[in-house]
Formats: C-alpha cells, structure tokens, sequence
C-alpha cells in the first residue's frame, strides 16, 4: 500500500493507471472528497488502471469500491464497480459506458452529489443527489453503496439499481430484472420478474424469447425476490415466501450472489469456497450446452454430442462463408421471396407465444421465431417440424454436415422405395394372375376328358 495516497486519503488523490493501487480500509469517505486516475494517451488493450478507495471491515472475500479506466473498443471507459473478492458486482457504466480521456475522476460535491468526470470536467456520470443533505458514501457489509445523510437516512443506493449481479440479502421487485451483454453480439440476455413466474431472456432488436422459467405452484403472483443464504426465494404481496429455488452442495456455505453471464446467459447460485479460494455454483439454470440460447453461431445446430454443426447454404455470388450464416445477412427476405426449408430432428430451446394455424385438415400449434437461434438436435419421433427461411434459389453445399442435402437424399431413399414396392406388387400380382389363369384352364381340360 502506498503510504503517500493513504496520507492524502481525507482530501484530493490521484494515481497512476500503470498500476492497481488500494487508498486504505476505510468504510465510507465524507463530502469534498475527489480521487483522479490517469488515463494514458496511447490506448492499449492491456492496460487496466483500478484505484480501490473502500473495503468493507469483514472476513475474506471483502467488497471493495474502485475507480476504474478500461480499454474498450478503441476507447477508455470511466465507472465506479464494487467488487467482492474479485468478482464484479456493480458498475456505473454496465448500460452505458462514459468514455474518457486525460483522466478519470470521482467526485463527492460539498453538495452531495457523487460523480465521475472526464476531461474538461465533464460530467459522465452522477447520483443527482444535490441538495439533498448527503454526508457520507459508504459500502455496507451486504456490498450495497450507499449515499446517506447525517441521519444515516439512505438517500441513493446501489441495490436500486441493478446491473447483472443480486447480491445475498438484495431484493427485486417485480418489473425489474438483470440483463447481461455477449461480447461481439447485437443480442442481450435479462432475468426478468414477472407476476407469473422468473425467466431467461434473449433480445435481438424487436425480438425476445424466453429459454428458462420458473413457475410456483398453484398459479400464485410474485410480488419480489431475495437471495437467502440456501436458495432464492420468492415472495406474494403479503410477505409470504411461495417458492424457493434451493442450492445444493453449500451445507456449510452460504449464498452470497446470483449472476446473468454474459458469455452463456445461465443464471447460477454462488457460495465462496474457502479451500479453493473461489466461488463455485451451487444451482444452474440450464445444465447442457445445447440448452444455452447461443451455444451456437446463428444458423447454428447443437448436436448431441454438445457440439456445433451449420446448415451449409451457398448464394450464387459470395459462395460459403466461414461462419453458419452461409454467406447472407439476415436482411434476405426483404430482397426477393425467399423458399422455407425444412430440417429433420431438430428443435429450438427459445419459447415464444404459440400461434394457431389451420392446415386445412387439422389445427396445429406453430412458432414463429426472427432468429435462428437456439437450434438443438433431438432424438427422432417427437412429431415437431422445424422450417427455416433461406434466399430464394440457395444452393446446396457438399459439406457432411449439410442438413438439407441430408434431409432430400432421405426424401429421395424414401421415394425410391415407395416405387420399388409399388412396382414390386405389380409384378406380384401378375405373376399371380397368370398362375390362376393357368389352373383353370388344366382343371376345364380334365372335366372334358
């Protein structure tokens, strides 16, 4: 720890982002207080600066206050996060990051207003606290951070707001949720609490299908939720807990915070175990790879061996490409009518609102997705129809992995078949005609003789 920042910890701070510094064990920091961390000119997509300001008195792993500079995309983003141990809990920027550059600044105003500051003093962020008779910020040993009066009247709090991350003892009402971002993607996951039930997510532009829920029994509403130190429970109007998903393998740990991840989208139960030195999942929603929303590229299949095959599809003009997308954007259908083509064994993990269609012989449930995603091999027999929309005129590939080249030789085999036995009896039955037509003209010889 270095001596120097910790003397001038009450005051102004400003450290260097060439390395992660911790400003003392302190709780809470008062009024008037800045703390600056450098932002380089070069950008580098290795460099990390961190300025820990505040640690909650308690065993390890402790929650911890940063201010922090992060490469992303070319740029700097500037947010305060809490951390427990080295999880990330909460961050200012999770929904939209405040760029920066020069530096990356954290003020408490005489006023009580916390913000972050960029270059030119411009504000980046803020709690809009103003005027409102703030004292101090502190982090609570729950890990929620919090602005409060000399009252200790809460007048801004973390827990309001949150990010991707519930933290043991943190409660949601109903009509808030998590939500999670994949990297490189243009898609979102949430977790969502509904009167009905919780669920998983999956958003793509106009576009949101659920692929995990849970229900309580009896049809009873969901008022809010809260994670225990053995499960999550759920909550009616009336304060009554309805529900509980339970974890399993913390007989002597307890919970302390459920997460969204960005890369899968599966929500976990975490207990931190002290031999590891870790935290570990004590529940998952979703257990297989294949019942993860993106466990593969759009155009995608999840076979059972829990890896990725495409629908190799080829366009007259860019051929192949690299990826399932087979060479075209998903804007085809605006361009031209475009042919359905039907797959063979598989299903989809993204559920969505069914939709009644009269076939002309019977009624059938369907439906509709705008994303091909969440495509998984199932065993055959289940009696479901996949359909996917391609370019009108698509070529089919050579690949093994081809499922609609596999899909029409099967059809072809099959129609060779149904010829072979229609032709087949054919030749039967004239070949039993001619026998019988040879019978009775022996039997009308010998009543003539």
């Amino acid at each position: 720890m270095d001596e120097g920042i910790v003397a001038s910890y009450k005051r102004e701070i400003t450290v260097s982002t060439s390395t992660t510094l911790q400003v003392c064990c302190k709780t809470y920091v008062h009024i008037d207080y800045s703390l600056t961390v450098e932002v380089p000119s070069e950008y580098s997509v290795e460099l990390l600066g961190r300025a820990f300001l505040m640690e909650t008195n308690q065993m390890e792993p402790s929650f911890r206050v940063a201010v922090s500079v992060e490469p992303i995309i070319g740029k700097y983003s500037c947010s305060l996060q809490v951390f427990l141990g080295d999880v990330k809990v909460w961050n200012s920027g999770h929904y939209s990051h405040f760029y920066t550059s020069d530096k990356c600044a954290l003020e408490l105003t005489k006023d009580g207003d916390l913000r972050l500051k960029g270059s030119n003093d411009r504000v980046g962020w803020r709690t809009g606290t103003s005027g409102q008779g703030v004292e101090r910020l502190e982090i609570l040993k729950t890990g929620n951070l919090v602005l409060v009066d000399a009252l200790n009247r809460i007048k801004w709090q973390s827990f309001n707001f949150p990010t991707d991350v519930m933290l043991w003892g943190q409660r949601l009402n109903v009509a808030t949720r998590l939500t999670s971002f994949p990297t490189n993607s243009t898609a979102f996951y949430s977790f969502e609490i509904q009167h009905s039930k919780i669920a998983l997510y999956l958003s793509s532009g106009k576009w949101n299908y659920s692929y995990w829920e849970f229900q309580p029994t009896k049809s009873r509403n969901i008022t809010f939720i809260e994670l225990g130190s053995k499960g999550l429970e759920i909550f009616n109007d009336k304060y009554k807990k309805i529900a509980q998903i339970s974890s399993f393998g913390t007989q002597f740990q307890p919970l302390r915070f459920l997460a969204l991840g960005n890369k899968t989208g599966n929500m976990g139960l975490y207990f931190y175990s002290p031999e590891k030195r870790s935290f570990e999942a004590a529940f998952q929603a979703l257990n297989t790879t294949c019942d993860l929303p993106l466990a593969c590229r759009p155009y995608g299949i999840c076979t059972l061996s829990n890896a990725c095959s495409c629908i190799r599809l080829l366009t007259a003009k860019k051929g192949a490409g690299s990826d399932c997308n087979g060479g075209f954007s998903e804007g085809f259908c605006d361009k031209g009518q475009p042919e359905m083509l039907e797959l063979s064994g598989v299903s989809s993990v993204l559920r969505t609102a069914p939709k009644r269609v009269n076939d002309g012989t019977s009624s059938r449930e369907c439906f509709t997705y705008g994303l091909v995603s969440g495509v998984k091999q199932v065993e055959r027999g289940t009696g479901l129809t996949f359909m996917v929309k391609v370019p009108n005129g698509t070529q089919v590939s050579h690949g093994k992995s081809n499922v609609k080249k596999w899909v029409l030789v099967m059809v072809g085999v099959i129609d060779g078949l149904i010829i072979l036995l229609v032709i087949g009896g054919l030749g039967y039955c004239l070949v039993q005609r001619r026998r019988r037509r040879r019978r009775n003209m022996l039997a009308s010889d010998n009543n003539n003789t």
